[in-house]
Formats: structure tokens, C-alpha cells, sequence
């Protein structure tokens, strides 16, 4: 059993190869989708199978969900058996977004069906560039399984959860989006700028150094604790543009030992499917 959400460079390149790992490169880049996958076949770590943001870890024929709705069942089933995945298997993911696009979001889904053995890759692949590590291309050969999967929604925060939970003050809403976003000053991807009414602005940005690693467990969980105040972390949702870079804040409470807050998966573009709903602008 790990120990810890996150994987040192150092660890990856130590597993051998008889050590039964996926190795998932979730490399992705919203304004241009098919980036990561050709990035996928230029290079990437040994043996990794790809993850793509709109196909494999979300299902964009959803309605009404925002813009990444979770896939179902059958969806995510087929995906981790095309990838050879079963049950048990350690995973490690990674990206070159400091795991926010979309590692984290990989991270997530594993655990929303159960899964304690994944990891994200510290640093992600750039860390593994800065390192002279070993390197492959093309797509690889990978050995299919056949898994059947079930995600815990109730581990899914929805609309009318939230909407209650905010009503009576029972929950801590952390918005992952950049500021000018957050307030409402720019909006590049959806039709309305600001935040929902009560969150607070916490950039997942603001989880990593400059050098694109994690901030450390005491720090991580220094500023968290601020937020926080006297809740728990079960009291904490987290929400972004389209319900990824929310996991990164999720995964950032994690790695700090701040375990049980959740992820409104339809964020804000989900938030504003309902023109009745209320939008804020401005500072929290």
C-alpha cells in the first residue's frame, strides 16, 4: 500500500520492470486536444499507455454536465481494459501541467472506483526530461484486459448537493481557477465569467514550486489549514472550470494529509448549464 498520492522521479526510475506498474501519460492541451497524444508518440516515459482528457477520462456526449463530464461505468471500464489494468495494479500518472492536466484527474477517477495503488509523477514529465531518463516513442504494445468498474458517485458532489450544502453554510467551496478568472476579469472557455456564489479562490497553481514539484507536506498543509480554519476536510468541495484542475487542489489537501474532501465534478461551465443559477464576480 502507498504511502503517499505523489511519486518521486527517483522512485519511478527505480521500479524494474518485473514490478507490475501502468504508466499513464495524461498529457493534454485544451486548446489544441490532439496535442498530447501526438506529444505522446514523439516521446514519453517506457511503457506508458495515453489518456486522453476528452476521450478517456471524460465523456463529452454527457449533457447538461459541463465541459468534462465524468464517464460512466461502461465507458471507464473499457478504457482501463483496453489499457491492460486490473484490479490491484499500481498506476502512475503524469502530464507537463504539474499534474493538473490531467494526471490528477486520472487520480481521481482510480479512486472514485476504489483504487488506493495510484500515484502522480512529482515534477511530471518534465521532471523526468530534467533527470536524462530513458525515453520511448510510437504507441507501444499493450496487453488488453477485460475489468468491470463501478464509480461512487455519492463521492461526487452534484448541483443540488452543493447548492443545499452552500444554503445552510456546511461547506468550504475552493475554486482551482486562475484569479482574473475566478473574478470574473477574463473568461477564455466559457460563456459567462466569475465564480459561484460563496467559493474561495485557491489557484492550483499555487500547490507547486516554481520548479513545477509540489510544495511540501508541512507547507501544503500550512496553507490549507488556513483556509480551513476550524472544518474538516470532509467539509471542503472542490470545484474549477470543468471539474480537472479541481483535482489538483484534491490531490494538493491529500499529499498534506488532509483526507475527504470531494470534487463538484461539473464545476463552473456545469454551474452555468442553468441561467437561473447565481454567478459572482469580484474577490470572494
Amino acid at each position: 500500500m502507498i504511502d503517499s498520492p505523489l511519486v518521486s522521479v527517483a522512485e519511478l526510475a527505480a521500479l524494474n520492470k518485473t514490478d507490475d506498474v501502468l504508466i499513464v501519460d495524461c498529457r493534454f492541451e485544451l486548446s489544441d486536444p490532439g496535442k498530447g497524444a501526438r506529444d505522446h508518440r514523439e516521446a514519453h516515459i517506457p511503457g506508458a499507455v495515453y489518456a486522453n482528457l476528452d476521450h478517456d477520462l471524460s465523456d463529452l456526449s454527457r449533457k447538461g454536465l459541463g465541459r468534462h463530464p465524468l464517464p460512466d461505468d461502461a465507458r471507464l471500464s473499457a478504457v482501463l481494459s483496453r489499457w491492460g489494468w486490473q484490479p490491484g495494479r499500481r498506476v502512475i500518472a503524469y502530464d507537463d501541467a504539474g499534474g493538473a492536466l490531467a494526471a490528477a484527474r486520472l487520480w481521481w477517477l482510480l479512486r472514485l472506483i476504489g483504487e488506493a495503488d495510484v500515484q502522480v509523477l512529482d515534477g511530471g514529465w518534465a521532471a523526468w526530461r530534467a533527470a536524462s531518463l530513458p525515453i520511448e516513442s510510437g504507441e507501444g504494445i499493450h496487453r488488453a484486459s477485460c475489468v468491470s468498474v463501478g464509480i461512487d458517485v455519492d463521492a461526487v458532489v452534484s448541483v443540488e448537493e452543493l447548492q443545499a450544502a452552500l444554503a445552510q453554510g456546511g461547506v468550504l467551496l475552493l475554486d482551482a481557477r486562475g484569479g482574473p478568472r475566478f473574478r470574473g476579469e477574463v473568461e477564455p472557455l466559457d460563456r459567462v465569467g466569475g465564480h459561484i456564489p460563496g467559493a474561495i479562490n485557491r489557484p492550483f497553481a499555487d500547490n507547486l514550486k516554481v520548479d513545477g514539484h509540489f510544495k511540501s507536506v508541512a507547507t501544503l498543509r500550512a496553507e490549507y489549514g488556513a483556509l480551513l480554519g476550524v472544518r474538516a476536510p470532509s467539509q471542503v468541495v472542490h470545484s474549477c472550470g470543468s471539474g480537472v484542475t479541481a483535482c489538483h487542489n484534491l490531490l494538493a489537501m491529500e499529499a498534506a494529509g488532509l483526507s475527504g474532501s470531494r470534487v463538484f465534478a461539473p464545476s463552473w461551465s456545469g454551474w452555468l448549464e442553468d441561467p437561473v443559477r447565481p454567478v459572482a464576480t469580484g474577490t470572494a
